[in-house]
C-alpha cells in the first residue's frame, strides 16, 4: 500500500518535517558525490563497532578467485573505517542515510505523509526531538539483536516508523487515501489509518520474526521499524496522558468520510 494523503490538515507549516526531509536530501547528495560507501561506512550504525568500541572491526566480504582447480570462492577479510564520529553517536547519524534513491524516495514519502500532523499536535521543537529520540530507540533495537553484526545499518524508515506510531494514537479516525495494486489493477481505495498502520506493523512483525532464523530477510532492519514504532506509540500515549500535545483537529475534507474505490488500468 502507498499512502497518497490523510484527510487531516495541518494547522501550521510543518517546518520540522520539511527540514528533515531536507536534511536527508541534501546527505544522500553528499553520499553520491562522496567515494562509494564512504559516509555509510563512517556514519552507518554497524552493531559491532558498537559493542566493540576503539577496536578494528572486520567484514568477511565474498570473492571470486581462479585456482589450478578452477574458480573458487573465498571469503576477503577487510577492516572497516573507524567510525567518524563516537561509536554510539552512530544511532543516530544513520538516520539520515539511505541506501538508494528508491529507499530515499518511499522514506521522505511517508514522512511527508504523516509526519506534518504529528508535528502539529506535538508542536516544532517536541517534534523535533521525538522524531531524533525515535531513529535512536529505531536503532537500539536493531542493535539489542545483531550486537556482533558488522554489516552497516542505515535509513530513516526507524524514526518514520515513530512517527507513524504516533500518528496511529493520535489520529485513530483519519482516513488514509492508498494506492493498492490488487490483481494487477491500480486502486485507490480511502483506507481507516488504524487498519493501513496496523496492517503496516503486523507486516514488519511478521518479517522480524522470521529474520531471527533466516538471512534471506537479513538486509532489512525489520526490529527497528518495530521498536520506532512502538517507540512513537509509546511515547504519544504519555504525551497525550499528560495532556503535552495540542487539541486534535476535527476539519475533514468532504467525500472522505467512507470508503470509496477508484479502479485505473495500469
Amino acid at each position: 500500500m502507498i499512502p497518497l494523503r490523510d484527510n487531516i490538515p495541518s494547522r501550521t507549516t510543518p517546518i520540522v518535517n520539511y527540514a528533515l526531509i531536507a536534511a536527508c536530501l541534501l546527505v544522500f547528495a553528499l553520499q553520491s558525490a562522496s567515494r562509494q560507501g564512504d559516509l555509510v561506512m563512517r556514519f552507518g550504525m554497524v552493531p559491532a563497532r558498537i559493542s566493540n568500541p576503539g577496536k578494528v572491526i572486520v567484514q568477511y566480504q565474498p570473492a571470486i578467485v581462479s585456482t589450478k582447480n578452477g574458480l573458487q570462492q573465498i571469503s576477503n577479510a577487510v577492516p572497516l573505517p573507524p567510525a567518524a564520529v563516537p561509536e554510539w553517536a552512530t544511532m543516530l547519524t544513520c538516520v539520515f542515510l539511505h541506501g538508494g534513491l528508491m529507499h530515499l524516495a518511499g522514506n521522505l514519502w511517508f514522512l511527508f505523509i504523516f509526519g506534518d500532523n504529528v508535528e502539529d499536535r506535538m508542536g516544532h521543537f517536541g517534534y523535533l526531538v521525538f522524531y531524533l529520540s525515535c531513529g535512536i530507540a529505531a536503532s537500539l533495537s536493531h542493535y539489542l539483536l545483531s550486537a556482533q553484526s558488522t554489516v552497516p545499518t542505515i535509513g530513516a524508515s526507524g524514526a518514520i516508523a515513530g512517527v507513524m506510531g504516533a500518528y496511529l494514537l493520535l489520529y485513530p479516525r483519519a482516513m488514509v487515501v492508498s494506492l493498492v495494486p490488487i490483481l494487477f489493477i491500480l486502486q485507490i481505495l480511502v483506507i481507516p489509518a488504524p487498519v493501513f498502520l496496523g496492517l503496516w506493523f503486523v507486516i514488519q512483525l511478521v518479517q522480524g520474526t522470521y529474520s531471527l532464523g533466516s538471512m534471506s530477510v537479513a538486509g532489512v532492519a525489520w526490529w527497528a521499524h518495530i521498536g520506532g514504532f512502538a517507540a512513537g506509540f509509546i511515547v504519544a500515549k504519555i504525551l497525550q496522558l499528560t495532556q503535552n500535545t495540542r487539541p486534535q483537529v476535527t476539519v475533514v475534507r468532504p467525500g472522505t468520510e467512507r470508503p470509496t474505490i477508484f479502479r485505473f488500468r495500469p
